[in-house]
């Protein structure tokens, strides 16, 4: 799966959003529920999907795009298959989550916040993920990795590198 330098969504991932659109614009407050689905048709909310939103509720871009930045759920980016997040949580943090983040840094070649050329990682932080006695703790997706140290950040991915080739 090749990451797109510019956006690339295809003809049929348009029309799921303009039906979600149809179907959601008599509803007061619909916005939110529009780029949850839009977000999960794309992997991300890039400026091209914003447009089409704002277009079809008939409201400004600078409307959708100050939601869609002042909600950490939504994303700018495009997000890998695999989606690494770190915590940095205080108690992770003070149990060496920034080394676990350095490794995974040099592991996958990319910085905090980008994605692999390849599509396949993504990488980002947070603050806490609930599972401070298992700290420190990364999250792949929705699996939880805790009481980590870096020599093992190469085995997990290894493990999901696996995993995409089946």
């Amino acid at each position: 799966m090749a990451q797109c330098e510019a956006f690339c969504g295809t003809a049929e991932q348009e029309q799921k959003l303009k039906a979600v659109i149809e179907e959601s614009r008599s509803t007061p407050g619909c916005l939110m529920h529009i780029l949850q689905e839009a977000q999960e048709i794309y992997g991300f909310l890039p400026i091209e999907v914003q447009k089409v939103i704002a277009e079809g509720l008939g409201i400004s871009l600078s409307e959708v795009y100050g939601v869609v930045t002042f909600y950490s759920q939504f994303s700018l980016k495009p997000k890998g298959k695999y989606r690494i997040s770190v915590c940095l949580g205080t108690a992770c943090y003070v149990k060496g989550a920034d080394k676990i983040l350095e490794e995974i840094e040099k592991e996958l070649d990319i910085k905090c916040g980008e994605c692999t050329p390849d599509g396949l990682f993504s990488l980002d932080s947070c603050r806490c993920v609930g599972a401070c006695g298992l700290a420190p703790v990364i999250m792949v997706n929705d699996e939880v990795f805790g009481k980590l140290e870096p020599k093992r950040v190469k085995w997990i991915l290894d493990g999901y590198k696996e995993d995409a080739k089946r």
